[in-house]
């Protein structure tokens, strides 16, 4: 029999590939102006990409970051960190999954270890036991591994609700989305409770980075992102000035 609770469980999973392919729909369709000679390589459709930036910063203003703010507020330190480590310990399948593909198998094996010796001996991932083990936290997803692979990025993109990307690494999330413990938790409310917690967490990791912001916000941000993106996937091989600093 189809229940609401069928529903909403479809919606959650179809959420995703939704927003990405109708702002690439919109993207393609609605920019005719000519970008400037700056940016026209990396982030041809700049004038578009500022209009979903806004909207997304005036969102962000009235609804999230007042949330992060009051999530940082209520939760002791000692707790916030605990739970910033549960979703660290729960992206690391997706690690392990992406180092395997890209052919390092010994990192892939660290990994997986990373994620059961967390699981256990970190309850559940609240403490980073594998790190002092000699199992450091890596940083991997299908973006990445498709970008080893040979794919080209495509044209820089901001997705509504979601922020800087490109079409690679939006492919790339949505993959990623299935290596992601949560999405596998059949009761509809405690998932979705695990999907927002998830995204909490990150807001506020960022409310202390955003002091560095500093001139044109959209063009730091997206310099940002793409200098970030090429680190990641060279395996930081290449100069990154802007974490550096």
């Amino acid at each position: 029999m189809y229940t609401r609770q069928n529903h909403s469980s479809r919606t959650s999973k179809m959420l995703p590939w939704m927003i990405f392919w109708v702002s690439c729909v919109l993207t393609v369709g609605g920019c005719t102006s000519v970008p400037n000679a700056d940016s026209a390589q990396a982030d041809p459709y700049e004038n578009f990409n500022r209009r979903i930036h806004n909207f997304n910063m005036s969102a962000d203003k009235r609804v999230l970051k007042p949330i992060a703010q009051g999530y940082r507020w209520v939760l002791p330190d000692p707790v916030e960190r605990g739970i910033a480590n549960v979703f660290s310990n729960l992206d690391d399948p997706q690690v392990a999954i992406n180092q395997i593909l890209q052919g390092k198998l010994a990192l892939g094996i660290s990994d997986l270890g990373r994620f059961v010796v967390n699981s256990t001996l970190g309850i559940g991932g609240i403490f980073d036991v594998a790190t002092g083990m000699g199992m450091p936290k890596h940083v991997e997803d299908f973006g990445q591994t498709f970008a080893r692979w040979g794919f080209e990025s495509g044209a820089y993109l901001v997705v509504p609700f979601w922020g800087p990307s490109s079409p690679r690494n939006g492919i790339g999330d949505m993959v990623g989305s299935y290596a992601f413990p949560p999405r596998y938790v059949d009761h509809v409310p405690t998932r979705n409770t695990l999907y927002g917690v998830s995204v909490l967490n990150r807001r506020a990791a960022l409310l202390d980075v955003e002091e560095i912001v500093s001139g044109d916000r959209y063009s730091f941000i997206r310099d940002a992102y793409l200098q970030r993106r090429d680190y990641l996937i060279n395996d930081g091989e290449v100069e990154d000035d802007f974490f550096d600093e």
